[in-house]
């Protein structure tokens, strides 16, 4: 099928076009014709999957500009946010329909002065919270998504979200996405849709053009490998997950010690950097991303040719979600597991609830590396600027 069969129209072909896209996805071929019925859907995706066209393109066929506030989508985190305002922007090109991304960690006020103007609202749900405190009101709002909706409430937003859908009409259309169908997510379904229908697609990586393997190491030499791996194996982007915010900062450092640009992501990092960091891989189209699992959702990164587990995931979900930012659009992928002592029994239970079989490869000759832990690295920026102080002194006697 072609995105043409939809029954979409031309403004929004044109732009999707031209963005290389000629052909629907799973979720998007089943969604978009009862989303443009008006039906209610609950879309069990995950990453990967195109699920914002799916419901993007039928909010925007619905919207009539200078009409108010139309469409409101809540998205867990404020990359998303900004990732779900961006595709809905690129797909409304030739279209006069106002789209706002509002989030945290900035300044309150231009997003108040752009409420009086705007048609469809992406949003967190606290931002989104302080804004309705403000006078903000939700009652014109007649297409509602909750997008990732499992992870939205595995955070802690369940009242708000609550909070949030009763603020919008009844008569509104409602559209929900999740990976899972957890208790939580059907009691959402249960009180605030209307007989929706359910529709489920796979995340769209090609496993025919992935390839999966897994490395034992010690776990002194993890580092040393990575280090190899980065230098020698992997071309254009490369994703690396850690397990802590701690540990993302440390490897990234020390790769930039090795000449390996690396760049660090995480939840601890301030909004304006996390984008700046997406926006420079971009650009460039290639670079070494450290990331905790913030990353392994939501992020839209594209031209990923690596993936590497350089500390195993907690849970088989994770594992899943982070193998998926690679082998898209038709590209090979590779994603590959450091597996210490300690790590193997965990691996193995992974593998085994997610019925995958993954081979050990034989571990690449590699040269050792020193990683040099974050108190040492103070203490030698200390030692540093003590020198640097005894040598200013030093002048200043003479």
């Amino acid at each position: 099928m072609q995105f043409t069969e939809l029954n979409i129209p031309a403004e929004i072909l044109k732009a999707i076009s031209e963005q290389g896209y000629t052909k629907p996805t799973t979720i998007q071929e089943k969604s978009i014709p009862l989303l443009i019925e008006g039906k209610d859907i609950v879309g069990q995706s995950e990453t990967g999957s195109g699920k914002t066209a799916a419901f993007g393109i039928p909010l925007l066929i619905k919207v009539i500009p200078q009409k108010g506030i139309q469409g409101l989508i809540l998205t867990p985190t404020r990359e998303l946010c900004i990732q779900v305002s961006d595709a809905l922007k690129s797909y409304a090109k030739y279209m006069n329909v106002k789209i706002t991304p509002v989030f945290g960690g900035v300044g309150i006020g231009n997003q108040i002065q752009a409420m009086k103007n705007t048609n469809i609202i992406v949003a967190t749900p606290g931002r989104l919270l302080d804004l309705m405190q403000r006078g903000l009101r939700l009652t014109s709002v007649k297409y509602l998504v909750l997008d990732e909706a499992d992870r939205m409430l595995d955070m802690g937003f369940i009242h708000d979200v609550e909070q949030i859908i009763r603020q919008t009409t009844a008569n509104r259309q409602t559209i929900l996405f999740s990976a899972t169908l957890a208790p939580s997510i059907r009691g959402i379904i249960h009180k605030y849709m209307k007989n929706p229908a359910l529709i489920q697609a796979k995340t769209h990586v090609d496993t025919s053009l992935l390839l999966e393997k897994s490395y034992q190491i010690q776990t002194h030499e993890k580092f040393s490998l990575l280090t190899h791996c980065l230098k020698h194996e992997t071309n254009g982007i490369a994703l690396v997950f850690c397990a802590t915010r701690r540990n993302c900062d440390k490897i990234s450092k020390n790769l930039r010690a090795q000449h390996i640009d690396a760049i660090a992501i995480h939840g601890g990092l301030s909004q304006n950097k996390r984008i700046d960091t997406i926006n420079k891989l971009h650009k460039r189209g290639a670079g070494i991303l450290i990331a905790t699992d913030v990353a392994s959702r939501g992020l839209h990164i594209n031209n990923i040719s690596h993936v590497y587990n350089y500390d195993i995931p907690k849970v088989p979900d994770d594992y899943v979600h982070r193998i998926g930012r690679t082998a898209r659009a038709g590209a090979k992928g590779t994603a590959i597991t450091f597996t210490t002592p300690q790590d193997y029994r965990e691996f193995k239970n992974i593998m085994r609830h997610i019925n995958r079989e993954i081979k050990t490869a034989q571990t690449p000759a590699f040269e050792k590396v020193a990683l040099v832990t974050n108190q040492e690295q103070e203490f030698s920026q200390g030692e540093n600027r003590f020198k640097k102080r005894g040598q200013f002194w030093k002048r200043r006697r003479r």
